[in-house]
C-alpha cells in the first residue's frame, strides 16, 4: 500500500514503553508474567509471540490498562502508568473481534473516540476522512459495519486505533478471524501503516509467520518469560534455546551428546552413533546432552565437498508443494527428518525407497539445550 493523505496523521515519532520487573498473578500463587523486563523504544513495531498461555496477552492488557500488574511498574514515555486508568492513557487497541459498534455507521465508529475527547465537529470530519483514506475505505463513510466484509471491518477497527492520533498502538491477535490469503494482505497492510505512520506498536499473536513478517523485534514467550527478544531474521538464524527452535518455523532435530569443543563449534555423537559437527550456542562443556537444530532448507540432497556433515539417509516420503517438494527422510535415526528441495523447474529422480547423501555446514547445525 502506498503512501497516502493520512500518513502525516501522527507526529512520526511513537511512545517509549518499559517494562520494569512487572510481575501477574491471578490467583496469588501462581504467575503468569515472571518478572518482565523490556524496553521498547519509540516508533518500533514489537511482536510478542507464544503459545496460549505463555503470558504474551496478559503482558499486552497490563499495558493498556485493562489487567493490574501484580508487581513491577510499566513506564509510557518514561512516566509510570500502573495507577493510570486505561481512557487516561492514550492508546490505541484494536482487537480479534474488532469491537466496531454495529448501530454506528463507519464514520460514527471513527469520530467516537473524537467525540470523547471533545474535538471539534470540523476536527472529527477532518481526522475521519485521513484515517479512512489510510485504509483506503474513504467511500465507505456511511455504511455499517454490518455491511462490510470481515477484511472490511479490521481496516475500519484500524483506522479508529489510529484516529485520535496515538503514539502507542496495541493490537491482540488482530488478523485471527480472517482468511489466509486475506490474512497476509492485512499483515503488509498494517505493516505498511507503521511504516508511514512512525507511532509504536505492539502486537500479540501465536502466529511465527506474522510475527516475523511483519516486526522490528520479536519477543518469544512460554511460560512467562520472555525466551528471546531479537530480530526476525536473528531469531530464524540463530535461536537461543530448544523452544524457540522449535516454535518459530520448521526444523529437523537429532539429539546426542557433546564428545569435544573447540572454538564455537563441537563435535555431537547423536543417538545412531553418528558424529556431526555443530555451532555451540548453549552447551557448555564435553558431555553435556545437547539437541541440534537444523532447517530443513539448509540441507542438501547433493552435498557439496565444503560441508562438514555428511550422512546418508532413506527417502520415506515425498510431497509436491509447487515451489519445492518436501522430501522426508530417514536420517541419523529420526525418519521425521526433513529436506526441502527448490523447485527449478527441473526432472527430479526422487523415489520413496532410496537411499541418498545428504549434507549441512557445521554453522546451519545449531547445538541446543538437551530438549526431550
Amino acid at each position: 500500500m502506498g503512501k497516502t493523505d493520512g500518513d502525516n496523521m501522527a507526529n512520526n515519532r511513537g511512545a517509549s514503553v518499559k517494562y520494569e520487573n512487572v510481575q501477574k498473578s491471578y490467583d496469588g500463587e501462581s504467575l503468569v508474567v515472571k518478572k518482565l523486563n523490556l524496553d521498547i523504544p519509540p516508533g518500533e513495531f514489537l511482536t510478542m509471540l507464544g503459545p496460549s498461555g505463555s503470558g504474551k496477552t496478559t503482558c499486552l492488557m497490563m499495558l493498556a490498562g485493562f489487567e493490574p500488574a501484580t508487581g513491577g511498574e510499566i513506564y509510557l514515555n518514561e512516566r509510570p502508568i500502573n495507577n493510570v486508568p486505561p481512557h487516561k492513557r492514550g492508546i490505541g487497541m484494536v482487537f480479534q473481534n474488532y469491537a466496531l459498534f454495529p448501530h454506528m455507521t463507519v464514520a460514527e465508529n471513527l469520530a467516537f473516540p473524537l467525540q470523547l475527547r471533545k474535538m471539534s465537529k470540523s476536527e472529527q470530519e477532518e481526522k475521519v476522512k485521513r484515517a479512512l483514506d489510510m485504509v483506503q475505505l474513504g467511500k465507505f463513510g456511511n455504511r455499517r459495519p454490518g455491511q462490510l466484509s470481515g477484511g472490511q471491518q479490521q481496516r475500519v477497527a484500524v483506522a479508529r486505533a489510529l484516529v485520535f492520533d496515538p503514539e502507542l498502538v496495541l493490537m491482540d491477535e488482530p488478523l485471527g478471524a480472517l482468511d489466509k490469503q486475506l490474512r497476509e494482505q492485512m499483515q503488509y497492510e498494517i505493516k505498511h501503516i507503521h511504516d508511514n505512520l512512525g507511532v509504536t506498536f505492539v502486537y500479540v499473536t501465536h502466529d511465527q509467520t506474522e510475527a516475523l513478517t511483519m516486526s522490528d523485534r520479536v519477543a518469544v514467550f512460554n511460560d512467562g518469560i520472555v525466551q528471546q527478544l531479537s530480530a526476525p531474521d536473528v531469531l530464524y538464524e540463530s535461536p537461543g534455546n530448544s523452544f524457540v527452535a522449535q516454535f518459530i518455523g520448521e526444523n529437523n532435530t537429532l539429539n546426542g551428546i557433546v564428545t569435544s569443543i573447540e572454538g564455537n563449534e563441537c563435535r555431537v555423537r547423536v543417538e545412531d552413533g553418528t558424529t556431526l559437527f555443530a555451532e555451540k550456542v548453549n552447551v557448555v562443556s564435553e558431555g553435556d546432552r545437547t539437541t541440534l537444530s537444523l532447517r530443513p532448507e539448509r540441507v542438501e540432497l547433493i552435498a557439496a565437498d565444503t560441508v562438514e556433515n555428511k550422512v546418508t539417509g532413506r527417502v520415506e516420503e515425498l510431497i509436491y508443494l509447487g515451489d519445492h517438494i518436501r522430501v522426508r527422510m530417514n536420517v541419523c535415526g529420526n525418519d521425521e527428518f526433513i529436506v526441502k528441495v527448490r523447485n527449478r523447474g527441473e526432472r527430479w529422480d526422487l523415489e520413496v525407497g532410496q537411499t541418498r547423501t545428504v549434507g549441512f555446514a557445521a554453522r546451519d547445525c545449531k547445538a541446543l539445550d538437551y530438549a526431550a
